[in-house]
């Protein structure tokens, strides 16, 4: 039994017939051929008539001479014939009806045009051969084909190749779009018709200028933002030193460890905000050298693990990787503080060649996050957090090189991924193992490199 829509699937037309050089190209030669028919009809039509009326004429004309001469009593000629041969049944019974008719039709071989009418009770009728008139009609129908096919293919040609400078207008169009999107706020169309006054701007053109002015807003709004971002951590961190450093001089109790409490939150926030506004434009340099993965994991880990944050790591295939060491710990450290604070234990690090898995037994990404990436501010854990880790995390990840991937577990829990230039030695030099790390399998076969996991909330950073 056929499943629905089984049929509709293999019906599915290719993807080029969907562009609009395709669709501008089947228009123009359905057009062109809806035309060239219309025009070829017409004028054989007209040939036709033309031609037919021509030879009825003559051979009336001769059935005429020939039936004076027949009662005349002088011979018929070798044009006229009493009831001859070869006459069309049709035509002999219309002359002996007591009429006069013509109509074509072969003899011998050959196209004739016949004449008839009454005779004393018999048929009288003449021939005229047709068969230059009817070569004729032949010729002008070829032409006419031949003509509408040169026509049709002409202009073909001149539409694709105009259609095709509109849409490779469009293509670039589509293509700027695209790299604003990913980022490069600088992409811009250009259209010459739009810096070209002498030049009438099309709708290609105004799409292009259009785009172009919303690209420069966004990049203005951006770059304001982006500002007032640093403006805002630079000027909070000069008091927040100060009112660290009166904190300190407080009594001990309850009141100095709440308000020594908030301002570690506060300074912590104001050094993530200067680090995101340093992300944003783009001017970080990176400290690359060889590092052997495994080790530098669990060193990150040791870390979380000192705060309580207990985490299982498992190590499989040792690589070295090329990367900033310092930066790669950001990342791993607010991926792993994520975890712990988003979602639920077990927490497991486990690094298998050049990649790092962060796993929770939590609730998942939420579906923004798998969707359009962390997002500064925003958190769905209640309140925790201010969404910063894992926008840093992202940002870093970028800066060195790497790829970050969030993806939720079939079975459920967050899975982050990141994946790190490999270092590949020329000779080939194997990775001994480290010492006091217990090699242990993969998380889970779920979540290979093409299945990461997202996470519910971004964490701060640890």
């Amino acid at each position: 039994m056929t499943a629905p829509g089984a049929g509709r699937a293999r019906l599915r037309l290719p993807a080029w017939t969907a562009t609009l050089t395709w669709k501008a190209a089947l228009f123009i030669t359905v057009m062109c051929c809806a035309l060239a028919a219309l025009l070829g009809a017409l004028v054989h039509v007209s040939v036709t008539r033309e031609t037919v009326d021509d030879a009825r004429e003559k051979a009336l004309i001769r059935l005429e001479e020939v039936t004076h001469a027949y009662e005349a009593g002088e011979p018929l000629g070798g044009y006229g014939a009493i009831d001859p041969p070869g006459l069309p049944a049709r035509l002999r019974a219309l002359a002996l009806s007591g009429q006069r008719g013509t109509v074509v039709s072969d003899f011998r071989g050959r196209p004739t045009m016949w004449a008839a009418g009454p005779a004393d009770g018999q048929v009288i009728a003449v021939r005229v051969d047709y068969s230059v008139s009817a070569d004729t009609i032949s010729n002008l129908d070829r032409a006419i084909l031949g003509s509408s096919v040169l026509a049709i293919g002409a202009t073909l040609l001149v539409g694709a190749f105009a259609v095709t400078r509109v849409t490779r207008r469009l293509h670039l169009t589509a293509q700027v779009a695209r790299r604003i999107s990913a980022g490069d706020l600088d992409a811009r169309v250009n259209d010459p018709r739009t810096k070209d006054p002498s030049r009438p701007e099309d709708e290609v053109a105004t799409v292009s200028e259009a785009l172009d002015t919303m690209a420069s807003t966004l990049q203005e709004k951006l770059l304001n933002e982006q500002r007032f971002t640093a403006d805002v951590a630079h000027e909070l961190r000069t008091p927040l030193t100060g009112l660290s450093a009166a904190a300190e001089l407080l009594p001990p109790g309850r009141p100095s460890e709440l308000v020594q409490d908030r301002v570690r939150t506060m300074r912590a926030l104001t050094e993530d905000l200067l680090e995101i506004s340093r992300l944003d434009t783009g001017g970080e340099t990176v400290d690359l050298d060889i590092h052997e993965l495994a080790p530098l994991t669990e060193r990150v880990v040791r870390s979380v693990r000192s705060t309580g944050c207990e985490t299982e790591l498992r190590i499989g295939r040792q690589v070295r990787v090329e990367t900033d060491q310092r930066r790669l710990e950001r990342v791993l450290g607010n991926l792993i503080t994520n975890a712990h604070k988003h979602g639920a234990r077990p927490v497991v690090v486990s690094v298998d060649g050049p990649v790092v898995t962060v796993r929770d037994h939590g609730t998942g990404y939420p579906r923004y996050l798998l969707e359009h990436g962390p997002q500064r501010f925003r958190t769905e854990s209640g309140g925790k957090g201010h969404g910063l880790g894992l926008t840093i995390a992202v940002g870093q990840a970028a800066v060195i090189g790497a790829e970050l991937e969030f993806a939720n577990a079939p079975e459920g829990g967050a899975i982050a991924r990141l994946r790190l230039p490999e270092y590949a030695h020329a000779d080939h030099e194997s990775v001994a193992p480290h010492p006091g790390l217990h090699p242990g399998p993969h998380p889970d076969p779920n979540r290979g490199p093409h299945h990461p996991s997202p996470r519910p909330e971004e964490p701060d950073t640890p």
